[in-house]
């Protein structure tokens, strides 16, 4: 049975807002993915295609991000992980281990702090605190104050390797084919709530409250965010192991035949949660 077989489609209403919602189903504890700021679940095909093909993935589109509307009002991490929460209770799921990638890593770093029992596992990649934090080059961080690159391939091929790091410059065409193969590429307000969301959260008081093994998964060439940030969340997480790479900030799209059997290996780790 083929992966699209396998795959159930949602657009899930909590209160007010509608979510977007694939489901690849499996066996084995679900795995959640929390995507980077702008990106619609469509970014992330080339991980979902390099995992194991009977695991059960869980991709959404956070508000103003893909195909989910965005939100009526500016919001916080605390709301997005209660939102995500809702999700999960709607879809008739319970234990999750959760992967966030960038900025999306912030939301799993919420989501396992608010939710101890249910989020088993974490993967953090390429991401760090939050608004406290080793900041990525000025000009670097310039470009992603606007969601352009995913609305013109042209302009996503042309700074990829610039913006991003790593093996980006050899597969900028391919990033700027995933950016144009989303559902839809968001909406100026949703990026720009994205944006606010994270300026005005730390996770630094939250990280020795969370007690889940967590693996941080970090480039030494990612303009993003600096390996410094990995060592501070490798530092202050409890139950942290940290995996360095040579990449750049979407290793884990540009090269994730290397890095999908490092995050498998762990999630598969024996043992019961410290």
């Amino acid at each position: 049975m083929t992966d699209d077989a396998r795959t159930t489609r949602h657009e899930i209403a909590v209160g007010r807002q509608r979510i977007r919602v694939h489901v690849r189903h499996g066996f084995g504890v679900p795995l959640v993915l929390c995507n980077g700021i702008g990106a619609g679940l469509e970014v992330l095909d080339p991980f979902v295609a390099a995992l194991d093909p009977a695991a059960t993935i869980v991709r959404f589109d956070v508000p103003g991000a893909g195909a989910s509307p965005p939100s009526f009002a500016p919001y916080g991490f605390g709301y997005l992980a209660r939102l995500l929460g809702r999700v999960l209770d709607r879809l008739g799921i319970g234990t999750v281990d959760v992967l966030g990638l960038s900025w999306g890593g912030a939301l799993a770093q919420q989501f396992a702090f608010q939710n101890p029992r249910r989020c088993r596992r974490l993967v953090l990649v390429a991401t760090a605190t939050g608004a406290l934090m080793v900041p990525g080059h000025p000009r670097v961080l310039a470009k992603m104050l606007t969601g352009r690159r995913f609305t013109d391939p042209g302009r996503a091929a042309a700074i990829a390797g610039r913006i991003y790091g790593g093996t980006a410059a050899e597969h900028s065409h391919d990033i700027a084919a995933l950016f144009g193969a989303q559902a839809r590429t968001g909406s100026a307000i949703g990026y720009l709530h994205q944006l606010l969301a994270g300026a005005v959260w730390t996770s630094l008081p939250l990280l020795p409250a969370i007690r889940q093994p967590t693996l941080i998964v970090a480039g030494t060439d990612d303009p993003i965010v600096p390996i410094a940030n990995a060592h501070i969340l490798h530092r202050l997480l409890p139950h942290a192991t940290l995996h360095r790479h040579a990449g750049g900030h979407i290793e884990l799209i540009t090269d994730a035949a290397r890095l999908a059997p490092v995050i498998e290996a762990f999630l598969r780790e024996p043992g019961r949660r410290p």
